[in-house]
């Protein structure tokens, strides 16, 4: 997989991660403009640009937009690295509002089975990772139901752009320096 595209996979994680309780917290957005800023997590994609994409599609058609985010994930070959780079990413986005919805718990645990890592490498690096990891039995079925019952209990919300959500950011930063 060339690396632009798992940039781009990287953060279309992180954005749907954002998404799936129905509510994009600035928080959430904060996160994932420091991660490409001090770390160049998403290597050398314009986010902001990406992210209004994203935005456009999840607006456009919320179900089949996640429907096609899984669908990426389960054909794509990623290295063991790269899972777990997903993982920590779609953990620390989940994170970010400081409040984990069941319906992201559940967005998770979609995601996480369809990686090939293994829970005891990502659990080395991250024991507080185990909650996210802890499994029901798992079958096909289960699966098949896990990922419809996200979509049932999924509300597709429109969203706004993200540069008209930083305008607002930098509004608010503006009127608090005048303070």
């Amino acid at each position: 997989m060339k690396t632009i595209n798992f940039d781009k996979l990287l953060l279309k994680t992180a954005f749907s991660c954002m998404a799936c309780d129905g509510d994009i917290d600035k928080r959430e957005i904060k996160l994932i403009k420091r991660l490409h800023n001090e770390k160049k997590t998403f290597g050398e994609i314009d986010v902001n640009a990406e992210m209004d994409n994203l935005l456009i599609a999840i607006n456009n058609n919320g179900h089949l937009f996640m429907k096609n985010y899984f669908d990426e994930l389960t054909t794509s070959n990623l290295s063991e690295a790269n899972e777990l780079n997903l993982i920590e990413v779609a953990i620390d986005t989940i994170k970010a509002d400081q409040k984990v919805e069941y319906s992201e718990i559940k967005f998770f645990k979609v995601i996480r089975s369809k990686l090939k890592i293994d829970n005891n490498q990502i659990l080395k690096k991250h024991p507080d990772f185990e909650d996210y990891l802890e499994q029901d039995i798992i079958t096909d079925s289960y699966l098949s139901r896990l990922q419809d019952a996200f979509f049932d209990t999924h509300i597709s919300n429109e969203f706004e752009l993200i540069s008209e959500i930083d305008n607002d950011i930098l509004d608010s930063l503006k009127e608090k320096n005048k303070e």
